[in-house]
């Protein structure tokens, strides 16, 4: 797992907000609002700015920016929506700039992973200048339901050397946008605190969430009747694999190179040969690849194998979506309906 070095980003901030004062919105001065995570739920859904200040809401991940916009729907235009990583790296790379803090300071929403690749954001919402700021931890709203990162058999462990602090600390794999049950839980989620920052518009969010969740059941029961009427049970990854509440969510089985937050990019021979040796013994037709990664570990695991005729496929993590891709139309809905379109093809 890729490690976040804050303390740069953690005294940037505090320098900036010793010369600021007040908080980012007009007239909160007379409220005060116990700043968490959660307590937003208990709280009155007064809009906390003035009528003349527009809202604002923060997101560090595509699919969290892509689900904020599905429920705004019209209100968008009245509603700051930024998406922090729309520059293509993906979460496990990212450092935020000064700026980004400054953005999450003060938002009146900030929605966030809560994994072991975005600690940092832990500064910056206790660093927070609104504090009537409400925050979304996806992580924390599956609560039980995160999954505990699995080396599975196979895979190559990671080469990092653990400090004694550390220990044997539990982490939890991050990818819970990849499970289009969890998409509908954390949109849920994710409207009930629009409407406590927007009270005014909360008949047009609860309707828009609705109609996006209707259309996310739908892509839901396609892979699941794909899936099921399909003799393929496990997939080979010849890459990190993301999909772990995927695959679990549809009886998958997999079998990858390494875990999903992985920093490694060159398997083993080990690795290769088990991977290989799978392919063989599940006499695959494909093997699986992310986007913009590097396909020579899948080619040696092919060539490895002696089969012939197995292609490489590209399944879309959601992880690398750009601006450029935003502006072009990618959503959460058509990429993950382009990986049902892979694995249509492949699942045969």
């Amino acid at each position: 797992m890729l490690k976040k070095k804050i303390s740069i980003y953690a005294i940037a901030i505090s320098m900036i907000f010793a010369g600021m004062t007040g908080c980012g919105s007009a007239d909160n001065s007379s409220e005060s609002v116990n700043y968490s995570a959660y307590e937003s739920e208990n709280k009155s859904s007064e809009n906390i700015k003035s009528d003349t200040e527009s809202l604002s809401i923060v997101c560090t991940i595509f699919p969290e920016y892509d689900w904020v916009k599905e429920i705004l729907g019209t209100h968008t235009v009245n509603i700051e929506v930024t998406y922090l990583l729309d520059s293509g790296v993906d979460l496990h790379s990212y450092q935020p700039t000064v700026d980004d803090m400054m953005k999450i300071s003060n938002c009146d929403l900030f929605v966030y992973v809560g994994g072991e690749s975005d600690k940092w954001a832990d500064d910056a919402i206790s660093s927070s200048s609104n504090k009537n700021m409400k925050v979304i931890n996806l992580m924390e709203i599956l609560g039980d339901s995160a999954k505990v990162e699995e080396l599975k058999e196979g895979m190559q462990s990671e080469e990092e050397e653990e400090s004694e602090e550390e220990g044997e600390e539990i982490e939890y794999d991050e990818h819970v946008w990849l499970s289009l049950k969890n998409a509908k839980l954390l949109c849920t989620e994710i409207e009930k605190n629009i409407e406590s920052i927007d009270a005014e518009n909360a008949a047009d969010y609860r309707s828009n969430l609705d109609s996006y969740i209707s259309e996310l059941s739908s892509l839901d029961n396609s892979f699941k009747t794909l899936i099921n009427g399909s003799s393929v049970k496990a997939l080979v990854f010849g890459d990190r694999f993301p999909f772990r509440y995927f695959v679990d969510d549809y009886g998958l089985d997999y079998y990858a190179a390494f875990i999903g937050c992985s920093a490694e990019s060159e398997a083993s021979f080990e690795t290769i040969k088990f991977l290989s040796d799978k392919v063989k013994e599940l006499d695959c037709d494909t093997v699986f690849t992310l986007e913009n990664t590097n396909k020579d570990i899948a080619d040696s695991i092919i060539t490895n194998s002696g089969k012939k005729d197995v292609k490489i496929a590209e399944l879309n993590s959601l992880q690398s979506v750009s601006k450029n891709d935003v502006k072009n139309g990618a959503s959460y809905i058509s990429l993950m309906q382009k990986n049902y379109d892979v694995l249509s093809s492949a699942l045969k």
